[in-house]
């Protein structure tokens, strides 16, 4: 009896305390993928981005207008050509290729390279300005609602107009 009594006035102990504790936590959202969007700076990153995108493009076509063109005369004097310059010309023309094929990569490498770049500063702003308002306000926790794994919440604030004042954006 005395085991039971026990165990029962730990288990009250228990469920008053984590009671207790769930009364003290609190909880805040916000669409960090809208927040960004909104940031001045980040139309000035993808209008950068574009630019530097459609560069590496025009000369990735460049390169494939090269190409086309040398494989178009390869292909209309390859049958009378000396077996020597036929050789030298289908080299020149994998040489092309090969070099297209990097370039590409290379090309694709510097845009990802680049857009860290643009936008590392722009999510640490906001990622700086949510905890800011999180310290200040007494938020024990913050969810992105725009990552979509939020299936279910109780309720909680949405922290989007302070963090919106907080950067100077209406």
């Amino acid at each position: 009896m005395m085991k039971k009594s026990l165990v029962l006035a730990c288990i009250a102990v228990l469920l008053t305390g984590v009671s207790a504790l769930a009364q003290t936590l609190k909880f805040g959202h916000i669409d960090s993928g809208q927040l960004i969007q909104m940031m001045p700076q980040t139309k000035q990153a993808d209008s950068t981005l574009k630019k530097f995108g459609e560069s590496l493009d025009s000369q990735l076509k460049g390169m494939t207008m090269e190409y086309q063109t040398k494989l178009q005369s390869y292909q209309s004097k390859a049958d009378s050509m000396p077996e020597a310059i036929r050789t030298t010309k289908e080299k020149e023309l994998t040489d092309l290729g090969n070099r297209i094929q990097d370039f590409q990569q290379t090309a694709q490498e510097s845009i990802q390279k680049k857009k860290e770049e643009l936008y590392g500063p722009i999510l640490k702003k906001a990622e700086d300005a949510i905890k800011d308002i999180a310290k200040e306000k007494a938020y024990s926790y913050i969810f992105d609602t725009s990552l979509g794994s939020v299936i279910f919440a109780q309720e909680s604030d949405n922290i989007m107009p302070l963090v919106k004042s907080r950067l100077g954006i209406k």
